[in-house]
């Protein structure tokens, strides 16, 4: 369930606003209130706490980029999530309503209802997405210090070792000149992204290198010696796989418009994507059924499906029942000119009453004791196929198991 609070004077474009938001965007449910001055807007802010606020300038008693001040003041650092609506298309009142901490900027009379929910979803996103990079560079804050502690230490008590320790001095240099740029481009939240799943890949290989070296050459007799190497290899293998995960989202993004559909066999992509996963689906001595004969082909970017097929049936063996072998069907039909693609599997379920609005969004996981994760696997796969013009219904049940039914055009 999302907030969203309406500051604006006039009544008519409160309703049309609402009309347009509806109740949910998307898979998300809104909650919608109104304040209709600066002051109400104030007091409500302070009650209800949104996800978002959609501000006019033009108030009776203040002005929205006033009134953007004083809610600065009242929400964490990083955490306000504020579009400015105007009557005027002022492009020099548009970046000084981005410079004081709005993160997006709407015309009246410009915009219609696809465009409004849009924004709203996308300023949403991009606050979650902004805090969790405040969080993930805490994180990685504190990583460093544990890699700086470790090192002194084993410099005092290792001289064998002193070569290879002033090389994981460096790469920490490295790693911190790259969180002062990455502190800079939080500002722009895209190029942070693009930055950490690109720029950042290369250094944790070398610091994962400098490590395995360190590990392989030195012994240890103290016990709380090896109590911070096996905290640091944790640390270090966290922070590949988020890196790792970062980038697939950012791919996503970046790869629309440049692919192409064609005609999929099923069979083949099906057989592609198990042979992959033959090592977890042995070791869980899964079983894999498939019904393809009413729909043998679908038009579809072969990359992409590969991917939604890949990570729906990872996900079917990680998330099995203890009590039970995996048991996942496959089946392919056509319905009413859309391709169906369902996905079923006998194991945890998930309880979608509870987590049903958070299912696609980014590093969520509602089973985290099944298995390691980061809770990017369903997001990628709702953005795919968002991006083809499909949609995903889910049917779960706790204990039970669990089945994804992904239409897509033909």
């Amino acid at each position: 369930m999302k907030k969203i609070l309406l500051v604006d004077d006039n009544e008519h474009d409160r309703m049309l606003y609402k009309r347009y938001l509806g109740k949910q965007i998307g898979h998300e449910r809104l909650e919608i209130v109104e304040a209709s001055s600066g002051e109400e807007g104030i007091a409500q802010f302070r009650t209800v706490r949104p996800d978002c606020v959609l501000l006019d300038y033009n108030l009776l008693d203040t002005d929205g980029l006033a009134l953007l001040l004083e809610l600065k003041q009242l929400a964490p650092p990083d955490t306000l999530c504020v579009i400015m609506i105007t009557g005027g298309g002022s492009e020099e009142l548009a970046v000084r309503a981005l410079n004081n901490g709005a993160l997006d900027y709407l015309v009246k009379q410009r915009f219609d209802q696809e465009l409004l929910c849009k924004t709203v979803l996308h300023a949403i996103e991009k606050n979650e997405w902004r805090q969790y990079v405040a969080r993930y560079h805490g994180q990685l804050q504190t990583v460093n210090q544990q890699l700086r502690d470790s090192l002194e230490e084993l410099t005092e008590a290792r001289r064998q070792v002193q070569q290879t320790n002033a090389q994981l001095l460096t790469a920490n240099q490295e790693i911190e000149a790259r969180n002062q740029q990455l502190a800079r481009t939080n500002r722009d939240l895209d190029n942070f992204v693009y930055a950490a799943s690109h720029d950042l890949k290369q250094p944790i290989n070398n610091l994962r290198g400098l490590f395995d070296e360190l590990r392989r050459t030195a012994t240890f007799d103290d016990p709380e010696e090896s109590e911070v190497l096996r905290l640091v290899d944790a640390s270090l293998d966290d922070l590949n796989t988020t890196v790792t995960d970062l980038s697939a989202v950012v791919q996503i993004d970046r790869a629309q418009g440049e692919q192409i559909t064609e005609k999929v066999l099923l069979a083949d992509l099906t057989a592609d994507v198990l042979q992959t996963l033959r090592p977890q689906l042995q070791t869980a001595d899964g079983t894999v059924h498939t019904h393809f004969e009413k729909l043998p082909e679908l038009v579809a970017v072969r990359s992409n499906l590969r991917t939604i097929l890949l990570n729906l049936l990872g996900n079917a063996i990680k998330y099995r029942h203890t009590d039970r072998a995996p048991e996942i069907t496959i089946v392919s039909s056509l319905l009413h000119g859309q391709a169906v693609l369902e996905v079923r599997d006998n194991g945890l379920g998930i309880d979608l009453e509870k987590h049903g609005a958070e299912l696609f969004h980014l590093f969520r996981r509602f089973h985290p004791e099944a298995g390691e994760g980061t809770g990017v696997g369903l997001f990628l796969v709702n953005r795919l196929v968002q991006a083809q013009g499909g949609r995903i219904e889910v049917e779960s049940e706790l204990n039970q198991g669990t089945t994804f039914r992904i239409f897509l055009p033909q």
